[in-house]
Formats: C-alpha cells, sequence, structure tokens
C-alpha cells in the first residue's frame, strides 16, 4: 500500500447537486484565500536574512561568508521542495502546509531573540539550511490544492493570482523590518516579529483550506468544470500511485520537464541575484539608506504583482495556455532592465528605483509560468512532484550560485562581475525556455 502520510480518507457521501455550486463556489474562494494568504505567510519568514546582511557585515563578517550562510536556505528549500513535494501528493496539504509555516517562523524568532544564532557563518548556516527545509513545504502542498479545485483552462489565470501571494509576503519584508527596527530599536527585529507573524498564519491556513473537493464529497473538479485535459480518466486520476511510479513514469522521462526546470535554475539566479543583494547593492554602491532600501526592496517585490497577472492573462488567453512565449518576451526586458540598473551611476535614485520596479514586474512572470507549465505537463497526483523538481533546480541551480558563487564573485570582481553572471543567465534562461516552445510546437504539428 502506498504510503499515506496526513492523507484523510475521502468522505463518500454523495452530495445533492443543487447544493453543489453553491458549496463549490464558497470552499473554491476558502481554499484560495487559505493559500494565498499561507503562502503570503512563508514569504514573511524567508529572506529576512538578506535584510540582515549589512547589520552583519558591519559586525566583521565579509559578503562571502554571508552568501555562504544564505545559500543554506536555498541548499535545503531545493531538495526538501522536491522531496517533500512527493510527499505532499500523498498527503493533507491542510495539516502540511501550516506545519512547515510554523516551525520556520520559530526558526525566525530564534535567530531574532537568541544572540547565539548569528554569532557564527557555522550556525547561521544551519539555521538557514533548517528554515529552507520547511520552507519547501509550502509551493508543493499549494499546487496541489490548485490542481485538485481548479481545473485546467482556467489553472494559468488563477494560479498567477495566487502566485502574487509571495510578492505580497516578500514585499511586506522590508516595511515590517523598518517598523519592527523603529519599535524595539534592535535590528534582530527583522527576524522575529515575522516570526510571530507567521504562526498566526499557521494556524489561518489549517482553518481554511480543504485537501481536496471529494474529501467533502463534492465531484472531482473535471467533472464539476467539464474541462477535461487529454488522456484523463477518472478511474486513473483516482488511483494512487507510489512514490517511485510518480518519479519513474511522470518526471524522469519527461523531457520537457527537465528543459523548464533548467531554464528555471537560470531565472532563479537572476530573480535572488538581484533580489537577496539588493540591499547590499544599493547600500554600498547607489548611498541608499536603510529605509530606502527597504522600500525598494517593497517595491521590487509588490511590481511583480501586476506583472504575474499579466503574465498569466497572456498566456491563458492571447496564447491558449502556451507558457513559453510570455516567459521568452518577459526575459528580454529583464534583460533590458538588469542592464540600466547597473549601468545607472549613484546619485539618481528614481532610476535605481525604476530599473528595480521593472526588474520586479518582469521576473515573476517566469517564475510563475514555468511552476504553471510543471503542473500542466504530469497528472494531478505528480503535481507536488513536478513543481518540486523545478525547484530543485531553481534553487540548488539558480539561487544557490545567486547566493553563495555571488557573494564571493563580487569580493574577488566587484560588481561588475555579478551583473555579468546576471545578464549570461538572462540570454540562456531565453534560449532554453525556447527550445520547449519549438519542442511543443513540433509535437502539435505531427499530432
Amino acid at each position: 500500500m502506498p504510503f499515506n502520510f496526513f492523507n484523510p480518507p475521502s468522505d463518500t457521501t454523495s452530495m445533492h447537486e443543487d447544493n453543489i455550486d453553491a458549496t463549490y463556489k464558497k470552499l473554491r474562494l476558502q481554499v484560495f484565500l487559505g493559500i494565498f494568504v499561507g503562502y503570503a505567510g512563508y514569504y514573511l519568514v524567508r529572506k529576512n536574512f538578506s535584510l540582515a546582511i549589512p547589520d552583519l557585515i558591519e559586525e566583521g563578517f565579509t559578503k562571502g561568508q554571508l552568501g555562504l550562510a544564505l545559500s543554506g536556505v536555498s541548499i535545503a528549500y531545493g531538495l526538501s521542495k522536491f522531496l517533500m513535494g512527493n510527499v505532499s501528493d500523498r498527503s493533507d496539504a491542510r495539516k502540511f502546509m501550516p506545519i512547515g509555516l510554523a516551525f520556520s517562523g520559530i526558526i525566525m524568532i530564534v535567530m531574532g531573540v537568541f544572540p547565539f544564532a548569528t554569532s557564527s557563518i557555522t550556525i547561521m548556516f544551519l539555521l538557514l539550511l533548517l528554515n529552507g527545509w520547511f520552507q519547501g513545504m509550502g509551493w508543493p502542498p499549494s499546487g496541489r490544492v490548485m490542481v485538485h479545485w481548479f481545473s485546467i483552462k482556467e489553472r494559468g489565470t488563477k494560479m498567477s493570482l495566487w502566485n502574487i501571494a509571495h510578492n505580497i509576503g516578500g514585499g511586506l519584508i522590508g516595511p515590517l523590518a523598518i517598523l519592527g527596527v523603529a519599535w524595539f530599536n534592535d535590528w534582530h527585529a527583522k527576524f522575529y516579529l515575522p516570526g510571530i507573524i507567521a504562526l498566526f498564519i499557521a494556524l489561518f491556513i489549517y482553518l481554511m483550506v480543504k485537501d481536496r473537493p471529494e474529501s467533502v464529497g463534492l465531484p472531482a473538479i473535471e467533472e464539476y468544470k467539464k474541462d477535461y485535459p487529454e488522456h484523463y480518466s477518472q478511474e486513473t486520476d483516482n488511483e494512487s500511485i507510489s512514490a517511485k511510479e510518480i518519479f519513474t513514469e511522470y518526471i524522469f522521462k519527461n523531457k520537457l520537464l527537465w528543459l523548464i526546470a533548467i531554464a528555471n535554475a537560470f531565472v532563479y539566479l537572476v530573480r535572488y541575484g538581484v533580489l537577496d543583494w539588493a540591499p547590499t547593492y544599493l547600500s554600498e554602491e547607489k548611498q541608499f539608506s536603510m529605509n530606502e532600501t527597504g522600500w525598494a526592496y517593497f517595491l521590487y517585490e509588490w511590481a511583480g504583482i501586476p506583472g504575474t497577472l499579466l503574465a498569466g492573462y497572456l498566456s491563458d488567453r492571447w496564447f491558449k495556455g502556451k507558457r513559453a512565449p510570455v516567459s521568452i518576451l518577459y526575459m528580454l526586458l529583464v534583460l533590458i532592465a538588469v542592464i540600466i540598473y547597473w549601468k545607472n551611476p549613484a546619485g539618481n535614485p528614481l532610476i535605481d528605483n525604476l530599473a528595480l520596479i521593472a526588474i520586479g514586474f518582469l521576473i515573476y512572470g517566469p517564475v510563475m509560468l514555468i511552476g504553471v507549465h510543471a503542473l500542466d505537463l504530469v497528472p494531478k497526483k505528480a503535481a507536488g512532484t513536478a513543481a518540486g523538481f523545478t525547484g530543485l533546480f531553481g534553487y540548488l541551480g539558480g539561487a544557490l550560485i545567486a547566493n553563495a558563487a555571488m557573494g564571493y564573485i563580487v569580493d574577488s570582481y566587484g560588481w561588475d562581475g555579478g551583473f555579468n553572471l546576471l545578464i549570461v543567465s538572462c540570454i540562456l534562461s531565453i534560449v532554453l525556455i525556447g527550445f520547449t516552445w519549438k519542442i511543443e510546437n513540433k509535437k502539435k504539428l505531427n499530432s
């Protein structure tokens, strides 16, 4: 019998047809709010360390050392999103998701409250490694909820709306850091204030989320929306799939999934190469104050909200469910914005902020669409694993280099070396996503 973790038995009691539509509408909104607020909560306790890097540099640590410590999140998150994604495919999202957030919040509270937690690179690396593992319990159950409650033809738009949750959560880190330092007169508040808030959000997830429509007596989303994917079979969809079968049949043999996963590594390198080092770059090279960098961080993240929504709309409506064309267009524009951000001379803060807003507006479109593309390529039972697979490359490939390698590159070759790395990554992501578009078009012509 397949491994069963937190997975409740389905309620097989049939529901009267007159009540199905009303109940479905109510619960779709409820579970969406649960994973939306919940995933925003995950971002309140993910990138706090980036905002604390300038403070830690003042205490004697180098950028290379702090980049190494920060890489703990990327290493663990990439592995966790993949491995725990597989566990989440056979788990109850209502319990799985808040457990990860609660532990992540506790770790941030520890880093803020106890002086030993930021006393050495080794301790910081280990705590961030642990935090990264629990962070990996956020996206996969959210993806699982999305594919069970929203059909394929509406998924691009709905997921683009859900995906802005991380922009909201990530953007609020800047103002929360400013508020925490002002309230407590202590830079460690960048850790413990968001950590406390995360604990309350974990409870909210548990109260709002329902794992699957079938678990509350509703029909499958395909039946409710009359939106059946190619080769869909209700019997097959309800069958349990073992972890081995998910990996061997739907992940490792899927060439398109491999291509978008590798492309994701370069997209994430740009995303975190800009985001994680923005507070340090702006303070060192552009003479931004702590408050100015906090608000720049906020603008970068929140600019991703309209950009992500537009990407989902264009993908669903203009390109009929194709994800690659929009991602390519967005990454071309990201390349231009990164060059402007790099070459703009110090003393022109408006240009710096506009460049960051442009990068934030654009980069999260491909981030979201690659995730949606992964979900499109596999059955619902393998959704969490497919999302975790692209995340494995995104974090162990892209974010890890953006954290650890970029810190040492900047120490050795200056910021010019770091920006050259970002530019090459933009170009490679465009090339790889282009290959997926070409292959899919060829398959369509041959079908």
